[in-house]
């Protein structure tokens, strides 16, 4: 394997037992997460400023070198000032880091990108996940690009455009009659032979081990003070755990003196996570009856529920839920405001901000997460729009 200096391999969090790079997944199934010697680690703030925007700027922490990655240009999205934004709730300073402008025009690009490179460098000639859409579209990406094959199980209420793209990507997809859990339960059904290499989050530790450079940029972007607050929508749990990894990384090597309060941001319909954070679990039950239009947030039983609790209550923050009215208003309102689009459940984090804003002062620094573009849930929005007599 063609690995970087400082990874050491994988460890479970539960038990402490370590594995070896050449480890796939999670003998029995759990969670893994990748360490490394972090003592061998000589970062300054001067080195990383000076080092160009691409996969080698932060690659002393990350598992793979750059020329080991199906690198498609994701990492590097803009921090956007948001000022009427942050008039509007109240605070100092809101600001958008689009996600929107990755490859595939989502988060998950950062995620899967490196979970390919991981399945590349086991050997593997297929991978596959269940997906809203999202997740689907960047796998089919960075597979091609990577020179694999990729299988998407897809529920039918996800979005055109998310569907097409898989197969324009040239990813078989099966599109399963329900929702996301009906497409993982045929997902592992398809797994039964082995022949197949997971990158469902969690089940693979390179999802959110690739998502943890968003926390690196931002922290970065902000002259290496943390943030008020971060506001993350849960359309996957992998990118919150992530970037608390990420900020935790750059305390503990002392770039940055604290690590930014997480906040989780979940529809009223289905929110598990906001649920268990409130009743003071360390994890979260499944949500009975999801009933919510934001598709990505529509999971009822969120991978890495326990590492999503611990990522909330260590960073000091917390889980909120918002109606998809006000969701769906959210998006409108950065769109109209602030010209950045979001996709219906990225503006999550946005209602998730203006309902706790009253918690900020008004010198606040806030940073919402938009995970993915507008372009994608266009139909919703214009309906919204229709609804509302616009």
């Amino acid at each position: 394997m063609e690995t970087t200096s400082a990874f050491e391999g994988l460890v479970c969090p539960e038990t402490d037992e370590r594995f070896d790079p050449t480890t796939t997944h999670h003998p029995d199934g759990g969670v893994l997460d990748a360490t490394y010697d972090y003592d061998s680690v000589t970062l300054s703030r001067e080195q990383l400023e000076s080092r160009p925007t691409g996969p080698a700027k932060y690659g002393d922490l990350l598992p793979f070198p750059a020329d080991a990655r199906a690198w498609l240009g994701e990492g590097g999205t803009p921090l956007l000032e948001a000022p009427r934004l942050a008039e509007e709730l109240g605070v100092g300073r809101v600001l958008v880091k689009d996600e929107a402008q990755n490859p595939t025009g989502t988060v998950k690009d950062r995620g899967v990108g490196m979970a390919v490179a991981a399945a590349v460098q086991h050997g593997a000639e297929d991978v596959a996940l269940a997906t809203t859409g999202d997740a689907g579209q960047s796998m089919a990406a960075h597979a091609a690009r990577a020179g694999l094959n990729s299988h998407s199980f897809v529920p039918s209420r996800s979005t055109f455009v998310t569907k097409a793209m898989i197969n324009v990507h040239g990813g078989a997809m099966k599109v399963v009659e329900g929702r996301l859990p009906d497409a993982r339960a045929a997902f592992e059904d398809a797994l039964v032979d082995g022949s197949w290499y997971s990158l469902e989050a969690f089940a693979t530790p390179y999802r959110h081990e690739g998502t943890k450079t968003l926390a690196y940029e931002v922290l970065e972007a902000l002259d290496w003070e943390a943030p008020d607050g971060v506001f993350y929508p849960l359309d996957g749990t992998a990118g919150l755990v992530g970037f608390h990894k990420g900020a935790r990384e750059f305390r503990d090597l002392g770039l940055v003196d604290d690590v930014p309060p997480l906040y989780a941001c979940e529809a009223a319909g289905c929110a598990p996570v906001t649920e268990a954070f409130e009743a003071g679990d360390p994890t979260h039950d499944p949500w009975e009856v999801p009933d919510t239009v934001c598709g990505g947030l529509e999971d009822p039983d969120p991978r890495g529920g326990r590492l999503v609790q611990t990522a909330l209550r260590e960073s000091g923050g917390g889980a909120v839920a918002t109606d998809d009215g006000d969701i769906l208003s959210s998006a409108a309102t950065v769109a109209s405001h602030e010209g950045i689009e979001m996709g219906v459940s990225a503006a999550a984090a946005a209602s998730g901000a203006w309902s706790v804003a009253d918690r900020f002062d008004e010198d606040a620094t806030l940073v919402l997460v938009n995970t993915s573009t507008g372009n994608k849930d266009a139909d919703l929005l214009r309906s919204h729009l229709m609804g509302q007599g616009i």
